[in-house]
């Protein structure tokens, strides 16, 4: 069982939570942790804003719970109310992120027992402390290396991207591995967009503490792109390629392509880890036009065997390769002005 960093800091920001108000203390320090765990988010400004809506809501839910305490008192059908009311205006504004723990704060407020004012506020102040120490835990302990995740992301699904995109004519995989495969690169590719959204946002936002090239963003952008619509050709393949019965010949034309494409994807990766030497021609030159000898193979087959699904292919293809070389051509530009 692999930990994540983000488990590892909602257990250390938990467990701080509680030592602080015991130290403190704070009775109910239960609700300290409860705050931690709805706090931390996979990223220091989203935890951040985070904690800045849930002020906002839970400081609305105190002022609820406490009118409600005071003109309706604090049995169950009371603090029903106050929370129908309060999750009905939380939506009105905007603010159905931050419901759980605001309810939690009302329930923590309007628990007291007795009308008890002061144990009441001391339950509120023992939230804010859960959220202000979950925001200092995700600044301070294994504080997030965007960079470094998504590159290792990259590399990692490449590798296994390649290994389906090799054996994807030569049909060498058995059809349960390869959609098993195929699922689990889809699942990956997702969570790559996401973690690119998060790095993206995290720059945007956050610019005066991480000062991040916009011009590395569009390249890891690129990478993203790239492995995108090399997916999309493994669709393509998987869906439509077979039904038109290629000849050996055809599966040659296609298998070689691919190999060629998946050779140069890598060194176009390699050359951003700056373990290929930028002034090598054959990185450069003849590419695309490679590929447009290959789709004018495809057209000939095409209008030789009327195979409408091998010119579909060879689009997809040809996509897959357009995007490669815009990918070499943001790194090199990206790797001359940085060195």
């Amino acid at each position: 069982m692999k930990l994540g960093p983000r488990v590892i800091k909602t257990g250390i920001a938990v467990t701080l939570a509680l030592y602080i108000c015991s130290v403190l203390n704070l009775e109910s320090a239960v609700f300290a942790g409860i705050a931690a765990i709805f706090t931390i988010q996979p990223s220091i400004y989203r935890t951040w804003k985070q904690v800045w809506n849930q002020a906002q809501t839970n400081i609305l839910g105190a002022i609820f719970a406490f009118l409600g305490l005071y003109f309706l008192g604090n049995d169950p059908f009371s603090i029903g109310l106050v929370i129908i009311i309060l999750i009905s205006i939380s939506l009105k504004l905007k603010m159905g992120e931050t419901i759980s723990l605001t309810v939690v704060t009302v329930l923590a407020i309007m628990s007291a027992p007795g009308n008890d004012w002061l144990f009441a506020l001391n339950r509120f102040i023992v939230t804010f402390i859960g959220m202000a120490i979950a925001l200092l835990v995700n600044i301070f302990v294994y504080p997030p290396n965007y960079k470094k995740n998504y590159v290792n992301k990259i590399n990692e699904i490449f590798q296994d991207f390649s290994i389906l995109m090799r054996t994807a004519i030569s049909d060498e995989m058995t059809e349960k591995s390869f959609k098993e495969q195929m699922e689990q690169l889809e699942n990956d590719i997702f969570q790559l967009e996401e973690q690119f959204m998060l790095f993206d946002e995290e720059r945007e936002k956050m610019s005066k503490i991480n000062n991040m090239d916009v011009r590395e963003i569009v390249v890891f952008k690129q990478m993203f792109k790239s492995l995108q619509h090399g997916y999309m050709v493994l669709e393509d393949i998987d869906s439509i390629y077979f039904t038109s019965k290629p000849t050996p010949e055809e599966n040659r034309l296609f298998d070689q392509h691919l190999e060629y494409l998946i050779k140069y994807h890598e060194l176009f990766l390699l050359k951003y880890d700056g373990k290929i030497k930028m002034d090598l021609p054959s990185l450069e030159d003849e590419f695309l036009k490679q590929t447009e000898v290959f789709l004018e193979k495809v057209m000939k087959s095409y209008l030789e065997n009327h195979k409408i699904q091998m010119t579909v292919i060879g689009a997809s293809v040809y996509h897959y390769a357009f995007q490669l070389d815009r990918l070499n051509t943001l790194v090199e530009q990206y790797m001359k002005k940085s060195h």
